[in-house]
């Protein structure tokens, strides 16, 4: 897999800015990444040392219409709950930098 396109970009919930003051992010990934993909991602091109990751699997959520039709009112999607060393500097997801 392609690790520079593996991150999609942040969550931004009220939660996942609070987890922010305990090195603790949530990303959006692709749904074909790994852990071992996004902990490399991060390392290669953000250059931020890793402790673990979690894995979050949002299912989709849909509506009855009627006449047999259905609304996705929340698309499927996979995110990451990526936790950084003590020593780590703070995730800034718009310094990519190119491997």
């Amino acid at each position: 897999m392609d690790l520079s396109s593996v991150i999609i970009g942040p969550v931004v919930t009220e939660k996942a800015e609070r987890q922010k003051a305990q090195n603790m992010y949530v990303l959006k990934v692709k749904a074909e990444a790994t852990k071992v993909d996004v902990k490399n991602a991060l390392r290669m091109f953000y250059d931020v040392e890793v402790s673990s990751v979690r894995v979050l699997r949002v299912g989709p959520k849909r509506r009855q219409l009627g006449d047999g039709k259905v609304m996705e009112k929340r698309h499927r999607s996979k995110r990451m709950m990526v936790t950084l060393t003590k020593k780590s500097k703070a995730l800034d997801l718009s310094t990519f930098r190119a491997a």
